[in-house]
């Protein structure tokens, strides 16, 4: 079975929720320092350091952000490059030229 689509979901998120929740995810799960993630996903360290800040506050009280809602803007394409986590590598999110 090709999972080629699938794994172009992971690889190629198509806004800047999913970006965040790639983003999110490489530190809560995959073990990135807050400062990798940003490097990796794009974003400046002190931004980057305030959406999780928001992201624990939101888990803390029951609320996460919805990252799949059907009414999130959609952002600029994007590409992806390689960054390493651990033993797989996961894609540097930037904006296409």
């Amino acid at each position: 079975m090709d999972d080629t689509p699938c794994q172009r979901f992971f690889r190629e998120p198509s806004g800047p929720l999913h970006r965040q929740y790639e983003a999110l995810r490489a530190v809560f799960l995959d073990g990135l320092s807050q400062k990798e993630a940003a490097d990796c996903f794009g974003y400046s360290y002190d931004a980057f350091r305030q959406l999780v800040h928001q992201f624990r506050q939101g888990c803390a009280v029951g609320t996460p952000p919805p990252f799949f809602s059907s009414h999130a803007p959609a952002g600029p394409r994007l590409h992806r490059a390689r960054c390493r986590l651990g033993r797989s590598s996961r894609p540097l999110l930037t904006p296409a030229p």
